[in-house]
C-alpha cells in the first residue's frame, strides 16, 4: 500500500523539493495557496511517475483545514507523514517599528495555524506516523522581531508535542536546514550572493535521510 504524506506549504522552495523527493514512495497531499504552482508541482510529480492530490487552501482557514483532514481520513484513513513547511516571512523591521498587521499575520500563520493543524493532524498520524517541523533560529536577532518571535513560538509548540509523544508516538522531528535560495530568504536578504546557498533538493534529501 502506498504511503501518504501531507505537505503544508508544498508549492515552492523546500516544500516542493520534499514533495518531489517523496513522490516515488508516497502519495503526495500538497497544500498551498497558489494553485498555479501546485499544478506545476503536480506536472513534475506525474512526469516522474508519482501521484499527488492538490489542495489549494489557506492553512489559516480553520474550516478548510477541517475539511482537508476529514477528506484524508475518508480516503486513506490515516497519514504516514506530515511535513510542515508553510511560513510567513514578515518584512524586517526594528522592534520599535514592527507593523501590527505584519505581526498579527506572522502569529496567525506561523503559530495559530500550526497549533490548529497539530490538533487536526495528530489523529491521522496515530502512534506510528511522523511529523517534521523546520527550525530557522533567528529569535533575538536584529530586525527579526515579527518573524523571529513567531518562529520561536512555532518551535515551542513542536518541541512540546515532541516531548509529549516521545514514548507513545507519533514521532515528532525538528530539522534545521542550511540556508537555501528560497523566496522566503530573498525577502530577508534581497542583495545576497545566492551562489554559496544550498540547493533545496540537497536539503530535502538531507532531511529525508534523518527520518
Amino acid at each position: 500500500m502506498t504511503k501518504t504524506v501531507l505537505i503544508t506549504g508544498a508549492s515552492r522552495g523546500l516544500g516542493a523539493a520534499l514533495a518531489e523527493a517523496l513522490a516515488p514512495t508516497h502519495h503526495i497531499i500538497a497544500v498551498a495557496r497558489t494553485t498555479g504552482a501546485l499544478e506545476e508541482l503536480d506536472d513534475r510529480i506525474q512526469a516522474a511517475g508519482g501521484s499527488a492530490t492538490l489542495a489549494p487552501m489557506d492553512i489559516t482557514t480553520a474550516d478548510a483545514m477541517a475539511v482537508l483532514c476529514k477528506g484524508i481520513h475518508g480516503r486513506w484513513g490515516s497519514l504516514d507523514l506530515w511535513m510542515h513547511t508553510a511560513i510567513h516571512a514578515a518584512p524586517l523591521a526594528p522592534a520599535d517599528h514592527v507593523d501590527a498587521k505584519h505581526l498579527a499575520k506572522s502569529m496567525d500563520i506561523n503559530v495559530t495555524a500550526t497549533s490548529r493543524l497539530i490538533t487536526y493532524v495528530a489523529p491521522l498520524l496515530g502512534q506510528s506516523g511522523q511529523a517534521v517541523f523546520f527550525d530557522d533560529p533567528c529569535a533575538g536577532e536584529k530586525f527579526f522581531g515579527s518573524y523571529g518571535a513567531s518562529k520561536a513560538a512555532q518551535m515551542a509548540l513542536a518541541r512540546s508535542w515532541q516531548a509529549e509523544t516521545a514514548n507513545i508516538g507519533p514521532k515528532i522531528q525538528i530539522a534545521t536546514p542550511a540556508p537555501m535560495p528560497t523566496g522566503t530568504r530573498a525577502r530577508f536578504f534581497p542583495g545576497e550572493d545566492r551562489s554559496p546557498l544550498s540547493d533545496t533538493k540537497t536539503q530535502a534529501a538531507a532531511v529525508l535521510a534523518q527520518l
